[in-house]
This record gives C-alpha cells, sequence and structure tokens, in this order.
C-alpha cells in the first residue's frame, strides 16, 4: 500500500555532479530536497522510485545516473560498462541520496508512450511492493511553454500543466489518470505517463497534496508535490 508520495521533476540541473558548485534553480533544489526528505523520513518499508524509460522495467536498485550521458567532460575511462539509469530514474536517485536514504527502494521506469491503462495497472503492481511504499514519482511537465521552451511554443500546455496541478494539489487521482496521453506526448509532457503510474497506485484514496513548486523558468513546466495518505 502507498502511503506517502512525492512528486519532482527530472532535469539533469538537479544532478549536482552535472552542476558542481553552480547554484541553479536553488528554489527548485529546495522544493526537491524538502519533498524527497519528507518522503525518506516516512518510515516506508521500501521506497520506489518511478520514471520514463526506454521501456518499462524494473531496473537495479544499486544502479545510478551515468553523469557521463549528459556531461561528455565527465566521461571517465574504465567504468563498469554498465548502462546508466535513465534520467528521470537517475534523478530520483541521486535525490533519495541526497536526503540520505539508505534503506531499500525499488527503481521502475515506465514506457513513456504507454497507454493510461497500463499506467495504472503498473500503479497497482508498484503499491503491492510491500505493505508500506513510499513513492517517489520523477517527471516533467510539457516542455512547450514559452517560445523559448525545448518544444518552442504551444497554446494547450498552460492548460495541461495546470490540470495536472489541480490534481495533485487536491489529491484527485481520477483526473490525473484522465491526462490525454496523446496530448501530453504532442506538449512533451515526460512526467504524464509516471503521473499516470501514481494515480493507479493510489486509487480512490483521496487526500489534499501540498504542492511546493510548480513553474516552468526554461520553458518546461517543473512540479514538486507531496501527498500524506
Amino acid at each position: 500500500m502507498i502511503t506517502s508520495v512525492a512528486v519532482v521533476p527530472s532535469p539533469p540541473l538537479l544532478a549536482r555532479e552535472l552542476t558542481g558548485r553552480t547554484v541553479v534553480l536553488p528554489e527548485l533544489r529546495e522544493a526537491c530536497a524538502v519533498a524527497v526528505g519528507r518522503l525518506a523520513a516516512a518510515g516506508a518499508d521500501v521506497v520506489a522510485v518511478v520514471g520514463a524509460g526506454p521501456q518499462t522495467a524494473a531496473w537495479d536498485p544499486e544502479d545510478r545516473l551515468d553523469a557521463g550521458a549528459w556531461g561528455p567532460l565527465l566521461r571517465i575511462a574504465g567504468g563498469t560498462g554498465k548502462p546508466g539509469l535513465p534520467l528521470a530514474l537517475g534523478i530520483g536517485a541521486g535525490l533519495l541520496d541526497e536526503a540520505g536514504y539508505r534503506g531499500p527502494r525499488a527503481l521502475q521506469a515506465v514506457d513513456s508512450g504507454s497507454s493510461c491503462e497500463d499506467c495504472v495497472s503498473l500503479g497497482e503492481s508498484v503499491a503491492g511492493l510491500a505493505p508500506r511504499v513510499a513513492l517517489l514519482v520523477v517527471g516533467d511537465g510539457s516542455a512547450r511553454c514559452t517560445p523559448a521552451a525545448p518544444g518552442y511554443f504551444d497554446e494547450r500546455a498552460g492548460a495541461f500543466n495546470a490540470s495536472a496541478e489541480a490534481s495533485l494539489r487536491e489529491g484527485d487521482m481520477a483526473a490525473l489518470a484522465a491526462l490525454d496521453a496523446s496530448l501530453g506526448a504532442e506538449l512533451m509532457a515526460t512526467g504524464r505517463a509516471a503521473w499516470q503510474v501514481l494515480a493507479g497506485a493510489v486509487g480512490s484514496r483521496r487526500g489534499p497534496g501540498d504542492v511546493l513548486y510548480a513553474d516552468a523558468p526554461f520553458g518546461v513546466f517543473y512540479l514538486v508535490a507531496v501527498l500524506d495518505l
């Protein structure tokens, strides 16, 4: 059963090995630290990290982000040869490490093109991993919020992002599950599938969410929230 939830975005700037001493979006970093810190302190049997990946699959809980994939100058010769985690899972794992969490964890990637039904079904499976499961959901909203955004501007992005934010703020999992997968893909919302895994994991239970951050500083919508169930 899911006992607590934290939702964070997945920009590479959250990986400290990529930014070094440069402080980028300190308010976003702080919101993520607060959200993940609350999750880590929830006393769950396991923390499950869910985020977009090339396919729906479980990853080794000991794996971490390959910083060299995002910062070529950080590539180190003589590595293990293992592929690093998908970005979303790598960001989640790194945030748990920074929060000092050393307990059991599960890393679950979800294909970003998965249907709502498949996401909900996967969420139900994640919720059954242990009697008490803390869920860390990692993913971005639309990357088409401004003309300078990675996907340029789409006037539909604002309403899509607002709907996701309202769903989390109100704890309305049915509304979160109702997000349009096709529209999410057109809007480059990489977190849509992971958010709908959350909806399946939590089910019909409702509880207000605490939104700690909601903004699109680089034309990509970043959302940080905590749900206590």
